[in-house]
């Protein structure tokens, strides 16, 4: 992985911690997933009329990708429902890195060197403890399914971005495309299905916020990893994204006045040592 590609996943790890601490902060996490969704579109389309046209041969990933983000949001959405969002989200996310590294394994023989994969698990365990050290308060176990299964949609939505992003010679029109589609078609169809159709009125009331500021960041977050995506390799790119829960419990001691207990401290010191072996090594 090269030095801009290193820094620009770590950019883009920035980025969606500030937007995620927005999610955290607000209590309806429909209306908050709502805003995002909806909020990727503005920036969307005005980057549609600024870069190259995507190749006809991504277009199937786009509707692909989007089967499985709409997977994601059911299914984060659901562990939402069960659980609170510190005892859920850790575990999705530090899960997903280990689903993609067996993925690419198993099915696309995605060449990984020991150090990287060492990195990578490293990375993971530093996420999953800050999750499963609420284990014993955990009262639904489904709550654990649900954050696992979001894990493995995040993993088929990053492979499907990785080969989408290399077939449309466009990454970042690529995502506008896919974030426009995800927002007009397969997110409603979802809230029709779990019958949260209020969430997308409560944005205009509740979630103008996270509209505004947080859509937009998560855009460039995810298009910046996209384009990541075809440059490197999408198990190094996906593990060093999820640093951005590091800056997530930074922002959240320094400018939340949250505690940095002994746990947090241990997991940041356990995912920087990851981040060295993708690195260094």
């Amino acid at each position: 992985m090269s030095l801009i590609v290193f820094i620009a996943v770590i950019f883009a790890a920035i980025l969606h911690s500030v937007w995620n601490g927005m999610v955290k902060n607000q209590d309806d996490k429909y209306i908050a997933l709502a805003a995002i969704v909806l909020g990727h579109v503005p920036l969307s389309i005005i980057v549609l009329f600024f870069t190259p046209m995507i190749s006809i041969k991504s277009i199937p990933y786009i509707f692909i990708s989007s089967i499985f983000l709409a997977g994601y949001e059911w299914c984060l959405l659901s562990a939402y429902r069960l659980e609170d969002y510190t005892k859920v989200y850790p575990i999705a996310r530090g899960s997903a890195p280990i689903f993609i590294v067996i993925f690419s394994l198993l099915f696309f023989s995605i060449n990984i060197s020991t150090f990287e994969l060492m990195g990578i698990f490293t990375i993971s365990l530093g996420i999953v403890i800050l999750g499963f050290k609420n284990f014993k308060d955990i009262k639904n176990y489904s709550a654990i399914f649900y954050a696992m299964a979001t894990g493995f949609f995040i993993s088929c939505y990053s492979i499907t971005d990785g080969f989408g992003g290399r077939a449309s010679s466009s990454p970042i029109n690529y995502t506008a495309w896919l974030m426009i589609f995800n927002a007009t078609v397969t997110f409603p169809i979802l809230l029709v299905v779990m019958k949260k159709t209020d969430a997308l009125r409560g944005v205009l009331s509740k979630g103008k916020k996270i509209f505004l500021v947080g859509g937009p960041l998560s855009y460039i977050a995810y298009a910046t990893v996209v384009w990541a995506f075809t440059h490197a390799p999408v198990p190094l790119v996906a593990a060093l994204r999820e640093t951005s829960i590091i800056f997530a419990l930074l922002i959240g001691s320094f400018f939340l006045k949250e505690k940095l207990t002994f746990i947090k401290t241990i997991s940041i010191l356990i995912i920087f040592i990851g981040v060295i072996f993708l690195k260094l090594f």
